[in-house]
């Protein structure tokens, strides 16, 4: 800031008082922004960038204001380059204060979501979407991509925002595995990821991920089938995730790779990018020799140790259901 006053201090000598001190206060005297903005600044020459303020009503209007900037930001240069990006000018901002934003401001920051429990089709559609990335959509492999708030600059690719999200997933699975409990039936971190979209797909409760994922385990060490509604849903919807009805007895029945109605394993592969807790459910399962779950009516599952038990929570349920609705509409069966 002193060298600013070094540089008008001398254009008053150089140029008279008169001129100086109207350059002066115009420097200084707070611009006609009403509200904060985000703004684009664009590419280009000074004067280019001048007008544009201007007409974003940034600073002052009129061809002599303009060319006022210009001589401020001349005057000024060795404060540093004016910068193209989009960013946030306060309310009232000076010449002096926008000049300042211009050189020195962050760019506004935005935001993309990625839920747990997407599919890559979703994901794809979710970046594709944005209307602040830039750029062609590259391939997505299922389960590849972190669910994840991310942060973001308009215009950054979208090619980008995938590898920051696929590394942070790589990161992620790495440590987890690492700290995990170890479990034969899971011999690598593929085997976690996988079993982990599963449980990410069947429970959106924190506390009931575990003990799922302590049936799934409990499954698999007896070579039992998973029997999860949520892998024949992806064959049967092509990968999206979601059916345009609610799934039959027939649908789940439907032969295809990853439906584990019909295969006595892990699916080849992930049903979903899940979240961090479904990967830490997997690598810290609750204890206990629980084989089916069903859910209770209330939003929750009730968990069982054999068939038996298993087929009276059913019973329960449909009898609930009954109560509520006069029909005995099967609940949705798991495990």
């Amino acid at each position: 800031m002193k060298r600013v006053f070094l540089a008008l201090f001398l254009l008053l000598v150089l140029s008279g008082a008169g001129g100086a001190a109207a350059l002066w206060q115009f420097a200084h005297r707070p611009g006609p922004l009403q509200n904060p903005v985000d703004h684009v600044v664009p590419h280009g020459s000074t004067v280019m960038i001048a007008h544009d303020l201007a007409s974003a009503g940034i600073i002052p209007g009129g061809s002599l204001s303009e060319r006022q900037f210009r001589l401020i930001a001349r005057l000024t240069r060795s404060q540093g380059a004016l910068h193209a990006a989009e960013l946030h000018f306060a309310a009232g901002a000076s010449v002096l204060d926008v000049l300042d934003v211009l050189r020195h401001g962050t760019p506004v920051s935005h935001h993309l979501t990625i839920p747990e429990g997407r599919t890559a089709r979703q994901i794809a559609t979710l970046i594709v979407q944005d209307p602040l990335l830039t750029g062609p959509m590259p391939a997505i492999e299922e389960g590849a991509l972190l669910p994840q708030t991310i942060a973001y600059e308009r215009g950054a690719p979208r090619a980008q925002i995938v590898h920051r999200l696929e590394t942070l997933m790589t990161q992620t699975l790495a440590r987890v595995w690492a700290g995990r409990e170890p479990d034969p039936t899971l011999k690598t971190p593929r085997d976690l990821l996988i079993l982990a979209s599963i449980v990410e797909r069947e429970t959106g409760d924190d506390a009931e991920r575990p003990q799922v994922a302590r049936v799934f385990l409990n499954r698999l060490a007896l070579g039992m089938k998973l029997q999860s509604d949520p892998t024949a849903i992806y064959d049967l919807s092509e990968g999206l995730g979601v059916l345009d009805h609610p799934v039959t007895h027939d649908d789940l029945h439907v032969a295809g790779p990853h439906n584990t109605y019909e295969i006595a394993a892990l699916p080849p592969g992930p049903i979903c990018s899940p979240g961090l807790a479904a990967l830490n459910a997997v690598a810290h399962p609750a204890t206990g020799d629980m084989l089916y779950f069903v859910a209770d009516g209330t939003g929750k599952h009730g968990f069982s140790h054999d068939l038996h038990e298993h087929n009276t929570r059913i019973e329960a349920l449909r009898a609930l259901r009954a109560g509520q609705t006069g029909q005995g509409k099967a609940p949705s069966r798991h495990p």
